[in-house]
């Protein structure tokens, strides 16, 4: 089965202006996705294959990526202890 977004399976879009629709197929056009768009004034904006191909393009990802360590992992300070007996309190001031 083809990929949404591909040449064989083409998202499809419905928007009610032309500057919406040259503005998606910019952006789609960047992306390296396939896209049909049509311009109907008088239906509702339906882009919801373009928001389904975004989901599956952008991971989630935490913008403060800081490494998590357990309990019982040895402490990334080198010691040779386990985390809980060493700088566990530090990192955890309560």
């Amino acid at each position: 089965m083809a990929k949404i977004g591909s040449k064989k399976k083409p998202a499809v879009v419905r928007v009610r202006n032309q500057a919406r629709a040259a503005e998606i197929l910019a952006w789609c056009d960047a992306q390296g996705w396939q896209v049909i768009v049509g311009v109907e004034p008088d239906e509702p904006e339906d882009i919801s294959d373009i928001k389904k191909l975004m989901r599956k393009a952008t991971p989630v990802q935490r913008p403060d990526f800081t490494p998590r360590y357990s309990r019982n992992d040895y402490c990334p300070c080198g010691s040779g202890k386990k985390y809980k007996n060493c700088c566990w309190d530090k990192d955890h001031p309560e």
